[in-house]
């Protein structure tokens, strides 16, 4: 069993999307040397490198829902997804092949801008989602359906975490009884043995490339070598500690090799705590507070031991099951308006999980949501809506959305307010930004 270091660490609370963003407060670490990379580090001041996100540099990035088989994943699905995709049962490996859905990400600014708006056309975010099959202690192994479990959680590149946190003797547990934090502990520790696996094989491609390229002692491919070598055996340091690869603190260089890898460990995570509807409810008239609820509470904790920085979002799977076939049938449950659904603060989890924000372009002909990663530049979120308009930008009109919102969208009265800045090549997004591009050509 790997080691799971304890550290003193606090819990914000953000409410009232219910959202638990776990973090935690150490004193500050000292960089681990991992060898000389092939670049440099650009130094501190407006030319300095933008610190690198570890994962692929996408804006169209993938989200897959895991934990232990017979939890709730795939009901938790078809509740997101909104739709019968998946194969929800009452026994364990029901799902094999992993199902794929485009959900919509609920937005109270999308849908405020197209209220000011009223346009022809709307179009909403969306994030792509898989239902992947359940796992079990030796997955990393190739228990269960361990080696196909976990080659579809390396293709995704964020992961939704369920585990069971209610009673029900009528329910099965694959482990024969409910044990949040023990159940949190086997998928960690069958990822952490995974990665392990990956980088021992990396660590060996990267030991003989330097033995064969020995006698070339100038040359570059030596010299890349020797960082690959020596970013495995740091990798190898992190994991054997217990700690996921997300959690490290990589250097731009070192971020980029590892990227290479596809480690599962280096997957943001958010975390669903699937509760019964009694603790749902209480959960919500209590205001959100996790330590009225021991199964909460010790997932809390785990959290901030393992995963500090991590978001936990308690949602009653049954219920919000029950939304999704009320709605489809044209009915709403005497519950609907007193006891909100958890769907959209759990989308909205792992969008921030994954580094997404989003911004808008609006107009009575059409409002749309589009994602990026956050960090990206105005030439780089140009280059979302079309692969040209990043290539010619010439400049970003910016208006924020508190602004389009009091005036109405109104443009003359926004330009003559001032609201509206033009921003540059290096303006970075920020987070509902409401945009319209400029670029050569005509076109925006």
């Amino acid at each position: 069993m790997l080691l799971l270091p304890r550290i003193t660490r606090q819990v914000r609370l953000n409410w009232p999307s219910r959202l638990f963003h776990i973090s935690a407060t150490s004193s500050a670490k000292k960089p681990t040397k991992a060898g000389k990379a092939p670049s440099g580090k650009g130094k501190k001041g407006k030319n300095a490198e933008k610190k690198l996100l570890l994962g692929r540099p996408s804006n169209n990035l993938k989200g897959g829902i895991v934990g232990l088989a017979n939890v709730g994943k795939s009901s938790i699905f078809q509740a997101i997804s909104k739709s019968h995709l998946g194969n929800p049962a009452n026994y364990p490996f029901a799902t094999i092949d992993p199902e794929e859905a485009r959900v919509i990400v609920p937005s109270d600014r999308f849908d405020s801008l197209c209220e000011v708006y009223k346009p022809e056309n709307s179009v909403p975010a969306t994030l792509t989602l898989f239902d992947i099959a359940g796992l079990v202690k030796g997955a990393s192994k190739g228990e269960g359906l361990g080696n196909a479990f976990l080659a579809n959680i390396r293709a995704v590149d964020g992961l939704f975490q369920v585990v069971r946190a209610f009673d029900d003797p009528d329910i099965t547990h694959i482990e024969g009884s409910i044990d949040p934090t023990r159940d949190l502990q086997i998928v960690t520790h069958e990822l952490l043995e995974k990665d392990v696996e990956f980088v021992l094989r990396a660590l060996e491609t990267a030991e003989r490339a330097v033995k064969a390229a020995g006698s070339q002692k100038n040359s570059m491919v030596l010299t890349e070598r020797k960082f690959e070598q020596a970013v495995c055996e740091k990798l190898l340091q992190h994991l054997e500690t217990g700690k996921k690869v997300y959690h490290g603190d990589w250097t731009n260089e070192e971020v980029r090799f590892i990227n290479t890898l596809t480690l599962l460990t280096a997957k943001p995570t958010a975390y669903i705590a699937n509760v019964s509807f009694e603790d749902y409810k209480d959960f919500v008239a209590g205001g959100g507070k996790l330590d009225d609820n021991r199964y909460l509470s010790s997932i809390r904790e785990w959290i901030e031991e393992n995963s500090p920085g991590d978001i936990l979002v308690p949602v009653c799977v049954e219920y919000e099951v029950r939304l999704f076939e009320s709605s489809e049938a044209g009915e709403e449950l005497d519950t609907a308006s007193t006891v909100p659904s958890a769907i959209g603060p759990a989308i909205s989890a792992l969008r921030k999980a994954l580094n997404l924000i989003s911004f808008f372009t609006g107009s009575p002909r059409e409002v749309r949501e589009w994602t990026i990663r956050r960090g990206s530049t105005a030439p780089e979120a140009a280059g979302v809506i079309h692969g040209d308009l990043e290539k010619t930008f010439i400049v970003a009109q910016v208006t924020k959305f508190d602004d389009v919102i009091s005036h109405k969208g109104d443009e003359a009265s926004l330009k003559s307010g001032g609201k509206i800045a033009n921003k540059g090549k290096d303006y970075e997004m920020e987070d509902a930004d409401c945009v319209i591009f400029k670029a050569a050509n005509g076109k925006k």
